[in-house]
């Protein structure tokens, strides 16, 4: 499907209030349209380059920023927290609830959305208010490169955004060959702790811990992000227990397992902690995170 955003308004009628909004054209052709196909497998299409952005989700702000684009973000969410700029931007809610008022007072021409983490019906009221909408959800490590690629296109910033790309393609590659051969950790990977959460292996942290050599003892899961208990992780016996926390540097979830020492991670000390936004969100920072996840379990290993 193929969108074009006109910079013609009409005023269109919202919770009381006449908002004027960006209607879409289709079959109209722009010396300067720029085009990108988006997750949900749509071609977006705009007649000039993006000029004011709106990201729904702290992964796309971060994503969107990587491409270059950074100058150009009039809307984040809540916990959009890096880069430190986009701290400073215009807060529109969070990426379950977007204030659309204040979204549309600010007339971005493109529209950042997260496709399994904004509510649908507001995606969609969105679109139909006449904002474009470019949907984002990297589900692999090449994603996470062609995401910035295209979203540069979006925002004639290519050679920032294709830099960016090319460097986390390189050393995500890098990883993946220098631990192509080492030995299998089991390992079990906490997302959340109550209700207690882990990951499967098409999950993108899935693919990280299969990147580094690990084993998930939860990976054949069928739900993405499945939710468990206390004692199918002693079923499972981990010989590494990773976690992220709720905090750049909060251990307390680790601390938790503690209580089983009958548990290989616990007897050998293998309880590590992965600050979050470098390894639960789908950015180049994943290739930090990548980095960290794979010594951990270099450590595991050296303690057989």
């Amino acid at each position: 499907m193929s969108t074009l955003a006109s910079k013609r308004a009409w005023p269109r009628r919202l919770g009381g209030l006449v908002l004027a909004v960006v209607p879409w054209l289709t079959g109209v052709s722009h010396a300067n349209e720029v085009c990108a196909v988006d997750d949900r497998q749509r071609e977006v299409c705009l007649e000039a380059p993006a000029e004011r952005i709106a990201v729904l989700s702290p992964g796309a702000t971060e994503l969107t920023y990587a491409a270059g684009a950074g100058d150009k973000v009039v809307a984040v969410v809540s916990y959009s927290d890096y880069p430190p700029e986009a701290k400073e931007v215009t807060s529109v809610g969070s990426h379950t609830r977007v204030d659309l008022e204040t979204l549309v007072s600010l007339q971005p021409d493109l529209v950042v959305g997260w496709v399994t983490g904004n509510p649908a019906e507001q995606l969609e009221t969105i679109e139909s208010l006449g904002m474009p909408v470019f949907y984002i959800e990297p589900r692999d490590f090449e994603g996470v490169s062609t995401g910035i690629e295209r979203l540069a296109r979006l925002a004639d910033t290519q050679d920032e955004g294709d830099r960016v790309a090319q460097t986390f393609r390189d050393g995500m590659s890098g990883l993946a060959a220098r631990h192509a051969d080492a030995a299998t950790v089991p390992v079990f990977y906490q997302v959340w702790d109550e209700p207690l959460m882990t990951v499967n292996d098409v999950h993108l942290i899935g693919k990280v811990i299969e990147l580094c050599g690990g084993y998930n003892v939860f990976g054949e899961q069928s739900r993405l992000v499945p939710r468990i208990d206390d004692e199918s992780v002693l079923d499972a016996d981990p010989e590494a227990i990773i976690a992220g926390g709720m905090g750049e540097e909060n251990r307390d979830w680790l601390d938790h397992w503690s209580q089983y020492p009958g548990l290989t991670a616990v007897d050998r000390d293998n309880l590590f902690f992965v600050p979050p936004s470098l390894i639960q969100r789908p950015t180049p920072r994943l290739l930090e995170g990548s980095r960290i996840l794979c010594e951990k379990l270099e450590v595991a290993r050296a303690r057989r």
